[in-house]
């Protein structure tokens, strides 16, 4: 079945990178677009960034752009998301998220905290 694992995730001053990774299994990574979101306490999940199948086009939220990069390694079958210049509003559960035919899939998250 689909499984997606993240990790990278931590404690980290303002100003500060992380780089995430999420490692999929269960289905051919390089035919699906995947994308990351977040969720913040008391706040709605929301996308954060997302990468087409061969890396063509990349789309991002409005609040990361500039500062997160997301790519992919079909071979390694991992997609990444490095965040550069990291605000205390970036606090979040950063989760994976891949929809492989009909089929929603959800990595468990990993905790971003940015704090001083």
């Amino acid at each position: 079945q689909v499984q997606l694992v993240e990790s990278g995730g931590g404690l980290v001053q303002p100003g500060g990178s992380l780089r995430l990774s999420c490692a999929a299994s269960g289905f051919t990574f390089s035919n699906y677009a995947m994308s990351w979101y977040r969720q913040a306490p008391g706040k709605e999940r929301e996308l954060v960034a997302r990468i087409t199948s061969t890396s063509g086009r990349k789309n991002y939220a409005d609040s990361v752009k500039g500062r997160f990069t997301i790519s992919r390694d079909n071979a390694k079958n991992t997609v990444y998301l490095q965040m550069n210049s990291l605000k205390p509003d970036d606090t979040a559960v950063y989760y994976c998220y891949a929809l492989v035919g009909s089929i929603v899939s959800w990595g468990q998250g990993t905790q971003v905290t940015v704090s001083s």
